[in-house]
């Protein structure tokens, strides 16, 4: 299985047209706000830092080379080109790899995980941008990514940031700017249910170790100057006998 030829070409449209800048993509807030954050959740279930990270749907890479500056080896990768170009550009120093992965092509990722062995997994915002069709592929790549010894963190707006994006794009003037180039390219998010985003890792074989919820920071702002936040759910999975932990 592979992902549409539509899906394909309407990233790499939309990474053709983003801006190079920092921040000038809707979702390309500073590590700060978002894998920095993510960390503090994830690290403490890492059974082994040593092992290489893939940062799955990595986009122009800016979370990746945040990751490179903590962890031995950092990978990322991404279905689009057009992205990885991007990516590229911005580490002159080489700080990570990147690759070209389709993550519902299960062949390619068995390959990845036979170069790499057992990774951790960083995996931002993938799920409810992927065709309903592809959620399982994507789960099972995390899976098969992370073998015995490796873990994921996962972060997906929640069921509720449909009202958030909802109420931006009635807004008077219309989305905000950073989120139009979304739309336009037929990118507009599809809402995964929050009973549905554990069960897709737990039907691949994983243990669903730790989960919360935390706000998901975009780049843009309300016309009163306040930064516009999603809701969201975050997993940490992997194959574990350890109890679930709330968070």
């Amino acid at each position: 299985m592979s992902v549409t030829s539509r899906y394909r070409e309407a990233w790499e449209g939309f990474w053709r047209e983003a801006p190079e800048a920092p921040g000038s993509v809707a979702w390309d807030a500073e590590p700060a706000l978002t894998a920095e954050r993510h960390l503090t959740l994830f690290e403490p279930h890492v059974n082994d830092r040593a092992l290489p990270v893939v940062d799955l749907g990595c986009g122009n890479g800016r979370q990746t080379r945040f990751l490179a500056d903590r962890f031995t080896r950092v990978l990322g990768v991404d279905l689009c080109d057009t992205a990885l170009d991007l990516a590229r550009r911005q580490d002159p120093a080489q700080r990570a790899e990147f690759a070209r992965l389709d993550a519902t092509d299960a062949d390619a990722v068995s390959a990845l995980h036979g170069r790499l062995g057992d990774a951790n997994v960083y995996v931002r915002g993938l799920i409810h941008q992927s065709e309903p069709a592809d959620r399982r592929p994507v789960a099972e790549a995390v899976a098969t990514l992370v073998g015995a010894d490796g873990r994921a963190f996962v972060v997906e707006p929640s069921a509720a940031a449909k009202d958030v994006l909802k109420a931006l794009v009635q807004a008077p003037d219309g989305p905000p700017p950073k989120l139009r180039p979304v739309f336009a390219h037929g990118l507009a998010p599809a809402e995964v249910a929050d009973a549905t985003f554990g069960e897709l890792f737990r039907a691949a074989g994983l243990t669903v170790l730790a989960s919360g919820e935390l706000p998901l920071h975009l780049t843009e702002f309300t016309p009163a100057g306040e930064r516009i936040e999603l809701p969201s759910r975050w997993l940490v999975v992997g194959r574990d006998g350890q109890q679930p932990v709330r968070g």
